[in-house]
């Protein structure tokens, strides 16, 4: 660590939906930055000009409030602003890029390339050829002032790249993985500046994070060839601090290969519509590439950052694991009060809360399926017969428990027993289905089963006799009777 106070960020291009990976390093970092007395900014990585979108920022932005991260600085929804370090947007910083590009050429420490890219592409196939890492040639590094003058006098649009040392190594001493080194020699003298004028993003984020006054870098170790190349940007700029580095280790899916849309989801608000609460998808985004000692798998927020560290997170590539995270999404879910669980399937239309007539039917109903919901995709399908007059019979279970020889006689000893019926509790619903159970000497399984079915369509739910009771007396009776008449 070193001695400034801490300063982390976490810097998405807004191209699409925030990726698990990416929501992964924004986590990290606010862990970090929280565990530490820090401060945690969000800014945003727009120079890709095909396809940054506004429709993406507002993606960042959503899952990152969803998932419960918060920025100290940075852009918010609304045009709202945090901090004093802006503007947020690198789109906004054209002209702050500029002076520094300007002063390394000045310096003499960059220069300008006029290669088309069809030159490129034929000196890139060429060193593949021959086997060789397909690196920019070097050819317009030592054009004389007068070539150039005739350049721009045809009127050719130069890229600015930095002249890279040829000799030597650059260290990094990584927080994640420890000292890595890279051969000067094999560095790429990469373009700074393209022929529009935008910064690339090895040029662009250098000089954020330096203005920005970041402390420590936490990214995926895909961006550790990156690394090399900005710490020379640093150096060739005369920036006299470079922050420390880390890298995350890469997320896999099941079947070891990257994790991409073959394994099923990958944004966050994929994750969020498919039924996960935030507290799942944040705990679980922790444990991929780090750990506590004692191997803890379940956390509150406060827990997660008051145990954070550094030098816990894992080199090795993590296994995003579906199973396990559906397991901890029900750990979750049966911690997380009833009246919540409504609240959030109703955010994400799953379910209409509104009326309190209807809005106790279904705290009632989840109640009695609380133990067994995993996601709240659940629960539509576990209490839509609570709530819908008409209900759809699954096939399966109306052959195997009505259409049987003793399913009519017992429905309709139920409903004349039920029809006199007083005190339409569940411990008197029990008592009457046992006692016709005894009479007719059946197992109990063959009263219950056909009941069951006939009266919410389906083989498996909650308690029996808790279900009737939440039904109702009026309810109940109307089904059998459509059972007798239609299903029998």
């Amino acid at each position: 660590m070193n001695d400034k106070k801490m300063r982390v960020r976490f810097a998405p291009s807004p191209t699409g939906f925030l990726h698990v990976g990416g929501a992964r390093t924004a986590l990290f970092n606010w862990l970090f930055a929280r565990r530490y007395g820090g401060t945690f900014i969000l800014r945003i990585e727009d120079t890709d000009e095909a396809r940054s979108t506004d429709e993406s920022v507002g993606a960042i932005f959503e899952s990152l409030m969803w998932l419960g991260i918060e920025w100290d600085e940075g852009p918010m929804p609304g045009g709202k602003v945090l901090g004093s370090s802006g503007p947020y947007y690198q789109m906004e910083r054209l002209d702050i890029y500029r002076k520094y590009a300007e002063q390394l050429v000045k310096d003499g420490k960059v220069y300008k390339c006029y290669c088309t890219p069809e030159e490129l592409d034929a000196m890139r196939k060429e060193l593949m050829a021959k086997k060789l890492s397909p690196k920019y040639s070097g050819k317009c590094r030592e054009l004389s002032a007068q070539e150039v003058k005739d350049k721009e006098t045809a009127g050719m649009k130069p890229v600015i790249r930095l002249k890279m040392p040829k000799e030597g190594k650059t260290l990094i001493d990584d927080l994640v993985r420890g000292p890595v080194e890279f051969e000067n020699a094999n560095l790429d003298d990469y373009v700074l500046i393209k022929a529009s004028g935008v910064p690339t993003y090895n040029f662009a984020c250098v000089v954020d994070d330096h203005l920005m006054e970041i402390t420590h870098v936490l990214r995926g170790d895909d961006h550790l060839s990156n690394t090399p190349k900005q710490i020379q940007v640093y150096k060739a700029l005369g920036f006299d601090f470079i922050p420390q580095f880390g890298h995350l280790s890469m997320i896999l899916g099941p079947d070891g290969s990257r994790l991409s849309k073959r394994h099923g989801a990958t944004s966050v608000t994929e994750y969020r519509d498919q039924g996960y609460l935030p507290e799942t998808i944040m705990n679980y985004l922790a444990l991929l590439g780090w750990s506590t000692q004692d191997s803890q798998q379940l956390f509150d927020k406060d827990d997660l950052v008051s145990k954070f560290s550094i030098d816990r997170c894992a080199k090795a590539p993590a296994v995003f694991d579906t199973q396990k995270l559906l397991w901890m999404n029900g750990e979750y879910i049966r911690k997380t009060p009833v009246e919540k669980l409504l609240e959030m399937a109703s955010q994400i239309k799953l379910i209409d809360i509104s009326g309190e007539k209807k809005y106790n039917l279904l705290k009632s109903a989840v109640t009695l399926e609380h133990e067994k919901i995993k996601l709240l995709t659940d629960i539509p399908f576990k209490t839509e017969y609570f709530v819908k007059d008409e209900i759809t019979y699954d096939e399966k279970a109306v052959q195997k428990a009505l259409k049987t020889a003793i399913a009519k006689d017992v429905l309709l000893n139920i409903s004349e027993k039920i029809t006199g019926l007083q005190d339409f509790t569940h411990p008197n619903l029990e008592k009457i289905c046992r006692e016709l159970a005894e009479q007719k000497g059946l197992k109990a399984g063959q009263i219950f089963h056909p009941v069951r079915v006939a009266t919410s369509g389906r083989a498996e739910g909650p308690g029996l006799f808790e279900m009737l009771e939440l039904l109702g007396k009026d309810t109940v009776l109307k089904r059998i009777k459509y059972a007798l008449e239609k299903l029998v």
